[in-house]
C-alpha cells in the first residue's frame, strides 16, 4: 500500500443543530417530567406521589442516558479513521471500511432506503441508533436534522449522520476514503 498523506489538521464536526421540528419535539418531551412533577406536587396521597416522582426520575434518567450514550457530540476525521464522540463513549470507524460518502436530501434518502423504522432513541434531540429499512436493512443513524443527511456507504451497514457543515465534511471524508481505496 502506498504512503497515505496525512491531513494538515484533523477535521472536527459537531452534530448539526436540531431542525425546527426536532427542537419542538424535544421541548414537548421535556414537558412530560414537568407535568409529572406538577401532578406529584398536587397529589395528597403519599404512595401515588412517590410513584409519580419515581416515574419522573425514570424519565429524566432515560433522557440523560440518551444524551450521554446515544447522541454523539462530534465527528472527528483523523488520519486513518472517523472517530465518533459521545459524552460517555467513543467509536472509531476506519476509512478502509468506507466505500463512499455523499449528501442526501430527504427525497433521495427515501428513494435509497425505502420505508424506514427507527430502533433506538428518537424525537429527543434527534434520532439515534438504528434505522431498519426495506431496501438497505439496518442503517446506523445519528441525525439531528431532517435535511442534508450525510450517507456513508460501508462494507457492512451504512451510516446516516448529520454533521455541521455537511459539504466540508463530505469533501474532507471523500479525500480520506480515496487515500484508503485499494490500489489496482
Amino acid at each position: 500500500m502506498s504512503e497515505i498523506p496525512l491531513p494538515k489538521h484533523s477535521g472536527h464536526y459537531r452534530l448539526a443543530p436540531m431542525s425546527r421540528s426536532l427542537a419542538i419535539m424535544t421541548v414537548v418531551l421535556w414537558g412530560i417530567p414537568l407535568v409529572f412533577v406538577a401532578i406529584a406536587l398536587t397529589t395528597d396521597y403519599s404512595p401515588a406521589r412517590i410513584f409519580i416522582l419515581a416515574m419522573t426520575v425514570f424519565i429524566v434518567g432515560t433522557f440523560a442516558w440518551t444524551w450521554v450514550r446515544f447522541r454523539p457530540t462530534t465527528f472527528v476525521l483523523g488520519s486513518n479513521a472517523m472517530e465518533v464522540i459521545w459524552p460517555a463513549k467513543r467509536r472509531q470507524v476506519t476509512y478502509a471500511s468506507m466505500r463512499s460518502v455523499r449528501i442526501a436530501t430527504s427525497r433521495e434518502l427515501k428513494d435509497l432506503v425505502g420505508f424506514g423504522m427507527r430502533v433506538g432513541a428518537g424525537g429527543l434531540w434527534g434520532a439515534f441508533g438504528w434505522l431498519w429499512t426495506t431496501k438497505r436493512g439496518i442503517v446506523q443513524m445519528y441525525i439531528s436534522r431532517l435535511d442534508r443527511f450525510v450517507w456513508i456507504e460501508r462494507d457492512d451497514r451504512p451510516w446516516l449522520i448529520t454533521p455541521e457543515r455537511p459539504d466540508d465534511f463530505v469533501a474532507e471524508l471523500t479525500q480520506h476514503i480515496g487515500a484508503w481505496a485499494p490500489q489496482g
